[in-house]
This record gives structure tokens, sequence and C-alpha cells, in this order.
């Protein structure tokens, strides 16, 4: 068995080498564009051999796949694993104010912010790119949100209505004015009482048009 393989098939030492590369490619990615990026310069990053490398990625696609699916995953699901299900917490507007400021807070944080201005620049020339990221994050998230509203519509929490457009106008108004200004860097950081007082207002907004009928 060769020495790459038999670090392939060592579990914990194939683990601690794929979290390694994931790191240089981040790096690499954020500092220099997809594009600009090449999968020898990562492996000179890493001190190894592109054999190596495309041991674990068989592509430069596959690693920013894996690289995009790592990044959104972990935070982003946790802030939606924190919604509870709709008949143990039946304070819809305390829960919504909750996910709201929890997905928000997550979307301004600067690795995030550089995540989306990165597959925004390289979209145009990579559209797979797009795909990647929805697919490893934002359409994950209305997963979720789709899963909460139908439940909630049933619980009688909000409005009969679609789900999933629920979930959508949420995120929109949880978005809405703070998001882009912060993406395109015209807007200076919010402290945590103005984040919580524009949730507050948009899952106000949200509930006059989604709430349940009096």
């Amino acid at each position: 068995m060769s020495a790459d393989a038999a670090t392939t098939a060592d579990s914990p030492r194939s683990d601690a080498r794929r979290r390694a590369i994931l790191e240089v490619a981040r790096d690499a990615f954020f500092a220099q564009g997809y594009a600009a990026t090449s999968m020898s310069e990562i492996a000179a990053r890493l001190g190894g051999s592109k054999g190596t490398l495309y041991n674990y990625f068989r592509s430069k696609e596959e690693l920013f796949e894996a690289f995009i699916t790592d990044f959104c995953q972990g935070p982003a699901l946790a802030i939606f694993d924190a919604m509870p299900p709709v008949d143990a917490d039946p304070d819809i507007r305390a829960t919504l104010i909750r996910i709201g400021g929890g997905l928000l807070e997550f979307l301004l944080s600067e690795p995030m912010l550089q995540l989306h201005r990165l597959v925004v620049a390289e979209a145009g020339r990579f559209p797979e790119l797009g795909r990647i990221f929805y697919e490893a994050g934002p359409k994950r998230g209305e997963v979720r949100f789709r899963t909460y509203f139908e439940q909630a519509i049933a619980a009688g929490l909000v409005r009969q209505g679609d789900p999933f457009v629920m979930g959508q106008r949420l995120k929109d108004l949880v978005l809405s004015d703070v998001y882009l200004r912060r993406l395109w860097g015209v807007l200076p950081s919010i402290s945590a009482a103005q984040l919580r007082a524009h949730v507050e207002q948009s899952v106000d907004i949200f509930l006059r048009a989604f709430g349940p009928e009096a």
C-alpha cells in the first residue's frame, strides 16, 4: 500500500488532512477568487503533492463544493435547529424573533459576507458555483422554514397559505435594508440592540400579513 493510500485509509489522519485542505482552499478562494485558484497552488500551500490532493478531491469544482458545504452547514443549520416543535413553543413571535436574529447575525458575519461576494463575483463565469452555494446553504434554510410553517399552519398559529412563500417572506423582511448595504460595504456595523429592533419590526410586519385571522 502506498503512503498516500495508507493515509487515506487511516480515518483520523484522513479527516485531519481533509480539514487542512478545506482550510487552505478557503483562504485561497477568498483571497484570489475561484478562477485564479489552482489545484497546484493549493497542493503547494499544503506542502504535499497534487496527487495527494486528488485523492481527496477529484477536481477544483469538487473541492469548491466541499468547501461551500462545510462552510454553510454547521452554523447555518444550527440556527434552524433552534426552531422548537410548534406544539412545544406556541409563542410564534418569540420563536421567529430568535430565529430571524440568529439568521441575520450569521449572514452579517464577515466570513459569510466574503463567501457571498465570492459567489456573486464568480457566478457569471461559472454558473455552477451559484448552484453549489444555493444547494449547500440557502436551499437547506428554505426547507427548514417550509417545514416549520407547515406545522404552524396546522396548529393555527398562522393563517392558511403556502408555507414556502411564508418562509421566503420572513427571510426577505429580516434581511431587508440591512443585509445588502452591509454586503456592499456602505452600512457601518450595527449594535445588538439595533439588530434586535430591526428583527422584531420585521417579524411584526410578517405576522400582520400572515398571522392567524382575528
